[in-house]
């Protein structure tokens, strides 16, 4: 363990943030799979079903990041991330006992409501960094965070699973109600909120619109923006199609897409810990750019090849440099932004990835039809190279970052 990972083991809020983060994977993990599972048996493998599984979880992010993060700015933000997961954990048991004695359909509010209040959650947690991680240690406590959603991302299908299929859906969703309960518990021990957060309500619409012109004004973050648009339809246009790389570019059984995912996963996990150790000696923006650097050659070189050997080299490389898209981001985030601003911030970035990849997931069909399987991995590629050109403006930007810092400080 570095220096810097045991002095943020030793910060309350870092604590307490990772055993609630482990509480909610658990919960997340056993919801995903145990609702698909349950929905493909009661449907006999309906895709219009499973699909509103997708819905249910993307479309909250439509219809309310925009407005939880613009809460998250206004309301005390340990207290709403421990309503939030108390909300999450009472909506559980509601929705079991309606499939205990009416209908089983209501298994798909379980994902629709704590998608909704995760949008106000997420961000919270995110003012929270800015407010009890020095700034220093910010990228190396994203990093931290990487590393569990890559162990989370091995083990977690493989609990979900066994979870439904040892217990039943009841017992499922049991344990999604008792994850919640226990991280809204973790999330007391969090330092109090600072009293200034009651401050008097201003008007909604405009401290909504505050965020986006914030965003706007800002080149950093105008920046992330473009990038949240290229990576989301770099990954929408591919998320559906690994299984026809499988059959069509490396000519075997469908069930061996499993050893590209999980080849992926190994390697999100090695990258985040070795992110751990040296992140501080490398800006955030040097590591977003090259996280896109070498996931549009990745993408590109998964299209073209045809070998099994060659394929899981590029997932593995793709997977052991995807950490540093997702602390370079957030590590960017918070540096540039002020912490009165940080939820309406996610609030309004957040909503351009995942528009910008559901759009291409839904065209992706479509795509297929029209345009040859390595074609689109190329695309997909170039889409992921225009991400990365997009960050090279804002590489000289370690000056601006000490005066937010200086600000916040004073």
């Amino acid at each position: 363990m570095t220096q810097g990972t045991a002095g943020l083991f030793r910060n309350r809020f870092i604590r307490a943030i990772l055993l609630s983060g482990i509480l909610l994977q658990i919960g997340i993990w056993v919801r995903n799979f145990a609702i698909l599972l349950y929905v493909m048996e009661r449907t006999d493998n309906n895709p219009f079903a499973v699909s509103l599984i997708s819905v249910a979880e993307f479309a909250p992010i439509f219809l309310f990041s925009f407005i939880g993060g613009t809460y998250a700015d206004r309301w005390r933000p340990k207290r709403t991330m421990v309503l939030c997961d108390l909300l999450s954990a009472l909506s559980v048991f509601i929705v079991l006992l309606t499939i205990i004695f009416g209908t089983w359909e209501a298994v798909f509010l379980v994902t629709f409501i704590s998608a909704i209040l995760s949008q106000f959650s997420q961000p919270s947690a995110m003012k929270l960094f800015k407010v009890h991680v020095p700034a220093e240690q910010i990228q190396v406590g994203m990093a931290m965070f990487q590393t569990l959603m890559a162990i989370f991302l091995i083990v977690g299908p493989l609990l979900g699973t066994f979870v439904y299929q040892r217990f039943g859906i009841h017992t499922a969703i049991s344990v999604m109600g008792v994850a919640f309960l226990l991280s809204a518990g973790a999330l007391t021990f969090l330092p109090p909120d600072k009293k200034d957060y009651d401050r008097p309500e201003n008007d909604f619409t405009r401290e909504l619109a505050d965020g986006f012109r914030y965003v706007w004004h800002n080149k950093v973050l105008t920046a992330l923006g473009g990038v949240f648009i290229a990576a989301g339809f770099g990954i929408g246009i591919i998320q559906p199609l690994g299984i026809f790389v499988v059959i069509e570019r490396l000519g075997l059984p469908k069930e061996n897409l499993q050893w590209l995912m999980m080849v992926n996963g190994v390697a999100m996990l090695l990258g985040g810990g070795a992110i751990i150790s040296f992140s501080k000696k490398v800006a955030a923006q040097k590591l977003l750019a090259t996280g896109l650097l070498v996931s549009a050659i990745s993408v590109a070189g998964v299209g073209l090849s045809t070998s099994l050997v060659i394929t899981l080299g590029f997932q593995f490389l793709s997977g052991l440099f995807y950490p540093c898209i997702h602390t370079g981001i957030n590590t960017l985030i918070l540096n540039a932004t002020e912490e009165k601003f940080v939820g309406r911030v996610n609030g309004v970035l957040n909503p351009m990835f995942m528009g910008a990849m559901v759009i291409m997931m839904s065209l992706a069909g479509w795509l297929k039809t029209r345009f040859s399987l390595v074609g689109m991995y190329e695309i997909s590629g170039a889409l992921f190279f225009v991400g990365m050109l997009l960050i090279v403006p804002v590489f000289n930007i370690s000056a601006a970052q000490r005066r937010y810092r200086t600000a916040d400080k004073e």
